[in-house]
């Protein structure tokens, strides 16, 4: 079986900052490209940022130059720094990789999500 877990989301006051987590667990052999989605309420999820595991990263033109990807492959663990917190920036927060398993890549693995709500 395999995992991804999310944490870190909550309430936080307009321009405040949040540091998500998604790790990946269970019967792989490493985790190759990772990425963070968002679905608003009643909206589409859509892509927010991706890292390689070399660590090239892209961002979504919305949260470029607040946000950070970043992650850690000894832990097989993803991150996302959010600063100045908007309250657009409302939503579910989904974790997504592609996983070398036993018999090769594996792709579009998901997190269960974590609510981040932007809110005074």
């Amino acid at each position: 079986q395999v995992q991804l877990v999310e944490s870190g989301g909550g309430l936080v006051q307009p321009g405040g900052s949040l540091r998500l987590s998604c790790t990946a667990s269970g019967s792989i052999a490493s985790v190759n490209n990772m990425a963070w989605y968002r679905q608003g309420s009643g909206k589409q999820r859509v892509l927010v940022a991706t890292i390689t595991r070399g660590g090239s990263t892209n961002y979504a033109d919305s949260v470029k130059g607040r946000f950070t990807i970043s992650r850690d492959n000894t832990k097989n663990t993803m991150y996302l720094q959010m600063n100045s917190l908007k309250p657009e920036d409302t939503a579910v927060y989904y974790c997504n990789a592609d996983l070398y398993r036993a018999w090769g890549l594996s792709n579009g693995y998901w997190g269960q999500g974590t609510q981040v709500t932007v809110s005074s």
